[in-house]
């Protein structure tokens, strides 16, 4: 865990006009840092390769990252996972319990198949007390694609008896313009998270933005480097708060195989290796979806009906 004492401005190499840099290039806090190459900080603070090597190392060392624990401390931090609910028993047997705190849990598919309404219910499941499978706490959306709609708030609320006006109160929503405020928007949520206790954070959609602003092979690259930057952002935030992170991804959408798998997310190697669980969610008849568990450290591969109805989501 970083030590509070520790600024960006108190790294060897990094003063006033370096730390300005580096914040407006989306490197916000000591992770970012610490899990960035030199190549990254040279370019974005207009560095020497050396020089930005030690403040890499510097942040490493200070974020303590890349250290060991015993299997015993392992242990103990994972015995304070907690488990939220989806709706849908059968999703939740699927997930090992439902979504697990202090990880990144991702839903991919087509438009359409559910993966926004999922974000809706589970922003009102998680204020459920821990007996009905909440965690009794808030929730911070990062929305990227203008789909939040508190009206379906309301209805998911009242299908589980809950006050509508409170419900709402505990959603803090967030619109994300670009991906550098969105990124910037996930160091917002750990200010959020100080006054209230924070313990989902909904990202609806991860790539969209980076998808449109990086277009062609040769922004590649840079795009990736972006993602993984957010991708570690988002994970401290489960890992500090004890939250789970909900992101939301797009498939590809090249109607021929030849020119991408349609049931492929965005995002490469980076999205798949940060993200602790993968789901793929596709539609089916009528109210029906089909979520299948892609990747999981610890659980099997298996698919699963639900259905979204008026309600929310349910088995």
């Amino acid at each position: 865990m970083a030590k509070e004492t520790v600024s960006i401005e108190d790294l060897p190499g990094v003063g006033p006009a370096t730390a300005e840099k580096l914040v407006d290039a989306g490197f916000t806090d000591l992770m970012s840092i610490a899990v960035a190459t030199p190549a990254m900080l040279k370019e974005a603070a207009d560095i020497g390769e050396a020089t930005a090597m030690k403040i890499i190392m510097a942040a490493r060392e200070a974020a303590d990252v890349g250290g060991f624990e015993t299997g015993l401390e392992v242990m103990k931090r994972r015995e304070a996972l907690k488990k939220l609910t989806t709706g849908s028993q059968q999703l939740n047997e699927m997930l090992g319990g439902g979504l697990e705190t202090q990880a990144i849990t991702e839903f991919y598919g087509e438009f359409g198949s559910g993966k926004t309404q999922l974000a809706h219910q589970l922003a009102v499941n998680v204020q459920l007390p821990e007996e009905r499978g909440g965690l009794d706490g808030h929730v911070v959306i990062i929305d990227t694609e203008n789909t939040f709609r508190p009206e379906r708030i309301r209805q998911m609320a009242k299908a589980l008896e809950l006050d509508q006006e409170e419900t709402l109160s505990r959603i803090h929503v967030a619109r994300a313009f670009n991906s550098d405020h969105q990124i910037l928007l996930v160091d917002r949520a750990n200010d959020v998270a100080k006054e209230f206790p924070i313990k989902l954070l909904i990202v609806d959609s991860l790539t969209a933005h980076f998808r449109a602003e990086y277009i062609g092979r040769g922004a590649l690259s840079d795009r990736q480097q972006k993602l993984n930057i957010h991708m570690h952002a988002l994970q401290r935030f489960a890992d500090v708060n004890n939250a789970i992170v909900y992101v939301t991804n797009q498939v590809q959408t090249n109607p021929g195989i030849m020119f991408g798998d349609p049931t492929r997310p965005i995002g490469g190697n980076i999205v798949a290796h940060t993200a602790t669980y993968r789901v793929y969610i596709r539609k089916s008849k009528g109210e029906k979806r089909i979520a299948r568990l892609v990747d999981s450290p610890n659980l099997p591969e298996r698919e699963v009906v639900i259905s979204v109805t008026e309600a929310g989501i349910r088995d």
